[in-house]
């Protein structure tokens, strides 16, 4: 499909930012432990783009999922629960013959090699999700487009979908992609990292992992991430306990660009879960209020910060007052910060050491 799409929307009502991709019910663990040791688990929501939707929403920001669930008790409660974070879904679409994606999962970081998770996704209607049912001029007028690399691997046709939206055009939103290499989920592992530079090579703005990035492609460094992926006009490089650093301008080698590197925040961390959403979710919001690059990856850090300190994947973020201010620090100020559990309130006094 090609041609400027048509959006007629109100520019006042229309959506900053539309996550399409896969949300599915989530089953928490009532305490660590193996799957198989754990007698119980809590229900609650989990999906990278509708993750990052809520985060947005929570921080003041018109946002929008697109997605498919059943017509199911799972999909019911998944439509309310994102809506109740004010975000749109009016988007998301019913399939009356496949289900909504649940998992299971351990407490432990995915890092780790004791942390489990049990998809049941296969042939959910998520996966279902392709350029004949959710077509591009469909999708809500938007400053923002934000996918991820999850998307990808659910099936060929989530594929197509993919290449589809990233396809240049004109008065293309900007296009926001998420890696998130998740090599269990791909039929054929050998496929993945070709995809998914293709996909991020195609977008304007990716986030990418330096773990992810040496085990998908073999690359170290975020210099050398960036000659990988030279593309995007935006490219920002996580680095885990050493912060992110970000490449703006193009990467060609004509060009200067800039490089702009921040530190991460010392966390004491209730539950590794959910911290890369929330910090693209911090980067998008200062991204829309066209703050400094700097800016953009504390607030980035901040948001991730919220997460970290709670057990869920999701959470109300600071005020945009209190992150501003935080936000605004000196370096010197910056690095004596230790959030910890109930940092974001308006009453709790942020920690330096």
């Amino acid at each position: 499909m090609s041609g400027t799409p048509a959006r007629t929307a109100d520019a006042a009502t229309a959506a900053e930012v539309v996550c399409l991709g896969e949300s599915m019910v989530t089953f928490l663990p009532s305490q660590p432990g193996r799957l198989a040791d754990v007698p119980s688990f809590g229900r609650g929501i989990g999906g990278a783009e509708s993750n990052v939707a809520c985060a947005l929403a929570a921080a003041g920001h018109r946002t929008a999922w697109v997605s498919r669930v059943g017509a199911d008790g799972f999909g019911d409660h998944l439509v309310e629960a994102i809506a109740g974070y004010g975000v749109d879904t009016s988007g998301v679409r019913r399939d009356p013959s496949r289900p909504t994606g649940i998992y299971f999962r351990t407490a432990t970081d995915r890092a780790t090699d004791v942390h489990e998770v049990a998809y049941y996704r296969a042939g959910s209607a998520a996966s279902a999700m392709s350029p004949r049912n959710i077509p591009y001029v469909t999708l809500p007028t938007t400053r923002v487009l934000h996918l991820s690399g999850i998307t990808a691997a659910l099936s060929a046709d989530c594929l197509a979908l993919l290449h589809e939206l990233t396809e240049p055009r004109p008065g293309r939103p900007l296009i926001s992609f998420d890696v998130n290499h998740r090599p269990g989920l791909w039929r054929c592992a050998d496929a993945s990292p070709e995809v998914l530079l293709d996909l991020a090579r195609r977008s304007d703005l990716v986030f990418v992992g330096e773990d992810e990035a040496a085990e998908a492609w073999g690359v170290t460094g975020a210099e050398a991430i960036r000659a990988a992926l030279p593309e995007p006009a935006t490219l920002v490089v996580k680095r885990g306990a050493e912060g992110a650093t970000v490449f703006s301008g193009t990467g060609d080698v004509s060009e200067a660009g800039e490089v702009t590197t921040v530190p991460a925040l010392r966390v004491d961390v209730v539950a590794p879960v959910g911290a890369g959403d929330a910090f693209a979710a911090g980067f998008l919001s200062a991204t829309l209020r066209d703050l400094p690059v700097r800016d953009r990856v504390r607030h980035g850090h901040l948001m991730a910060a919220a997460v970290l300190t709670v057990p869920g994947d999701l959470t109300a973020p600071p005020a945009r007052a209190h992150a501003d201010g935080l936000a605004a620090l000196d370096d010197e100020a910056w690095g004596r910060l230790r959030l910890g559990p109930g940092w974001t309130g308006d009453d709790q006094e942020v920690r330096t050491t």
